[in-house]
């Protein structure tokens, strides 16, 4: 196999860092994964997985689990503050798979991140080390050196051809052994949480994602039958502090009814976003959020992450040098992940709008019609990191 003989560590076993994992390892290559938590343990709540990610996990041999974690809604329905119907629905279901080739799905981000640690599993050449409590790297003409302190305090050193790190918004790799910047705040806050079924039983379709707009904030909710549950997601201006209230913000309609089943149950994630050209220096790279996280509104940031590694992991097996493969990943990557950032920015924006400003956007969306994003947004699910031939 192509990859065989050489190796990799990778610092967090998160969706990006997981999914680089697997790829490298279906080329033959040794993978070392350092996590700081003792577990697979994904915050938050629900994600989206849509069609350009879903075929990269799909190739990876992860269909059927999804299949059986997710649910494919048949539509995405908007509703304005206070109402009880839609004012406009966007047809996804089996029109997203015909038209991309694969299904947009939803499923909670625990356990998207549990299907691909048993995906791991099934690999000798994967070690994930759990409980990490430091590491350190050094690069030279021939890999990495790192040091790392296990779980247990004892500390070791091993060599690999390059380090990756996947290690979340506030990357140590990025700021620590790039020289990166610190991730930036932009002044909102998503409050998550999960409400039983039930709850919501005579609220929201059981068969779709529905939105709710109101001025200066809006919450997406959909339903996640593997569990049981509904995922809630509140995006609201905030501050990044900790253990902040439980938001106090009134509706009336649906959107009220959902605030009020949801009561005080909401776990605040501070929105921060990473912009840095640096994604890699000599043997050290990175990707996901590390290289490039964003706000949330386009349902993105995952997608990405996993596009990153598709593509970064056949670089490092085909380039005689790793320093070689991170320029050319950058280079493939880094237009597309900032047109994605910016307009997950102008949604943001466009989703707050006061009123009269949300009426023209309101009529703009039902002019465009329940399959306008197909030309819209097709430029995103339609991209395939296709695998290079020989690929396993």
């Amino acid at each position: 196999m192509p990859g065989t003989g050489r190796s990799y560590i990778i610092a967090g076993a998160g969706i990006s860092g997981l999914t680089l994992a697997l790829t490298l390892a279906k080329f033959g290559a040794t993978v070392v994964v350092l996590e700081r938590n003792n577990s697979i343990q994904e915050a938050g709540a629900g994600l989206q997985i849509s069609p350009n990610a879903r075929r990269i996990l799909d190739r990876l041999g992860l269909s059927e689990a999804l299949s059986t974690i997710g649910l494919v809604p048949e539509a995405l329905e908007t509703y304005r503050s206070g109402e009880t119907r839609p004012f406009f629905s966007m047809q996804l279901g089996a029109l997203m798979e015909e038209r991309f080739g694969a299904p947009y799905a939803v499923m909670h981000r625990a356990d998207l991140a549990d299907a691909l640690y048993k995906a791991s599993r099934r690999f000798a050449n994967i070690d994930i080390m759990f409980g990490v409590r430091h590491w350190d790297v050094a690069t030279h003409a021939r890999g990495v050196t790192v040091a790392i302190d296990d779980a247990s305090g004892l500390s070791r050193t091993t060599r690999a051809n390059a380090f990756i790190g996947a290690d979340g918004v506030h990357s140590l790799t990025r700021r620590h052994f790039l020289g990166g910047p610190d991730a930036q705040f932009g002044g909102r806050v998503a409050w998550r949480t999960l409400i039983p079924a039930e709850s919501a039983q005579n609220l929201i379709a059981r068969d779709r994602v529905s939105v709710f707009f109101g001025g200066g904030h809006h919450l997406v909710c959909y339903p996640l039958p593997h569990r049981g549950q509904v995922n809630l997601a509140l995006f609201l201006p905030g501050e990044a502090k900790e253990n902040p209230k439980s938001p106090t913000l009134k509706g009336r309609g649906t959107f009220g009814a959902l605030l009020s089943a949801a009561g005080e149950s909401w776990t605040p994630w501070p929105l921060y976003t990473v912009k840095t050209s640096i994604w890699h220096r000599n043997n050290i790279g990175i990707l996901g959020d590390a290289a490039h996280a964003m706000v949330p509104f386009q349902a993105q940031g995952a997608a990405m992450g996993i596009e990153d590694a598709a593509t970064l992991g056949p670089l490092l097996i085909d380039c005689d040098e790793p320093e070689d493969a991170f320029a050319r990943y950058a280079k493939a990557r880094q237009a597309r992940v900032d047109r994605v950032a910016n307009l997950s920015a102008s949604n943001g924006r466009i989703f707050h709008m006061k009123w009269p400003f949300s009426a023209a956007r309101d009529a703009v969306m039902r002019a465009q019609g329940p399959r306008g994003h197909l030309g819209r947004l097709g430029w995103i699910y339609s991209h395939d990191v296709a695998p290079p031939p020989g690929t396993p």
